[in-house]
């Protein structure tokens, strides 16, 4: 409990946002908190980005959105890899850290541009940067699943049902978040300012019946650049195996169960 307290908080959570006690009681479910990620004077400590399952659509639509998203983050603005999380319901989460709260208006033109070039179809809230959120591991009130982290490779194996009938080991949610980075400052600006701009992104994966984003080519003034970190080999859509999820965990000294990864 005690490692995964500090990987929120570490990633997600304002200082003032919720107590210590509080979070513990969430995360074993005995309570579901909606938590806020913005700070009380007005900055975002993280975004969380929301693929929900449509009526008529693609059975997995909303999954290859989210890895489309998260590479376009990783591989055209160099941002850290994201973490990614089911819902206990029917949607996926892709979840930005900032390590440094920025401003609540950076954070929702950030999101609003963002899903503009590369998911169109999707309209973020107006207060999306600073509205409430349900912060994994949780219990889903409403559906009496469990929301959790996942490891990426398994994130396909969640499109009939993004749920899981058990808790979720605390141990291996903690080991999915230790290895994440948070979003500096300066490539905050460094993203905002090329989307602001209307760089284009690469053509994403066409999603049938979906519209691909138009991205306008705006002449851009020369800038020295920013350096960047290097995106992770592979990205989001790295298979992965089981044996992988399993050596991967084992290298934390952790014994995987794999209730918490597999839907039934």
């Amino acid at each position: 409990m005690d490692k995964l307290i500090e990987e929120l908080t570490r990633l997600y959570l304002a200082p003032e946002t919720v107590t210590r006690e509080a979070l513990a009681q969430h995360i074993r479910g005995q309570a579901t908190l909606a938590l806020k990620l913005a700070t009380a004077d007005g900055l975002t400590r993280a975004l969380a980005i929301p693929f929900r399952k449509t009526a008529g659509s693609a059975e997995d639509q909303h999954w290859m959105r989210l890895c489309e998203v998260a590479n376009a983050l990783q591989a055209d603005f160099g941002l850290p890899a994201p973490a990614v999380s089911i819902d206990g319901g029917i949607a996926y989460h892709l979840w930005l850290s900032f390590a440094e709260p920025v401003p609540a208006d950076d954070a929702q033109a950030f999101l609003v541009r963002l899903c503009e070039a590369c998911v169109p179809e999707f309209e973020p809230a107006p207060d999306a940067a600073t509205a409430p959120v349900y912060l994994p591991p949780s219990l889903n009130r409403r559906t009496g699943k469990w929301a959790a982290f996942i490891h990426p490779g398994m994130g396909a194996s969640f499109t009939d049902e993004s749920g899981l009938e058990m808790a979720p080991p605390l141990a291996g949610q903690a080991a999915f978040l230790e290895g994440l980075e948070s979003i500096t400052p300066e490539h905050f600006r460094h993203a905002l300012d090329k989307l602001k701009q209307g760089r284009a992104l690469p053509a994403l994966t066409p999603v049938p019946g979906m519209p691909l984003a138009t991205v306008s080519h705006l002449p851009v003034p020369q800038a020295a650049p920013v350096p960047m970190p290097a995106a992770a080999e592979g990205l989001l859509l790295k298979d992965a195996t089981l044996e992988d999820i399993v050596r991967f965990l084992q290298s934390k000294n952790i014994e995987p169960t794999f209730r918490f990864l597999m839907p039934k």
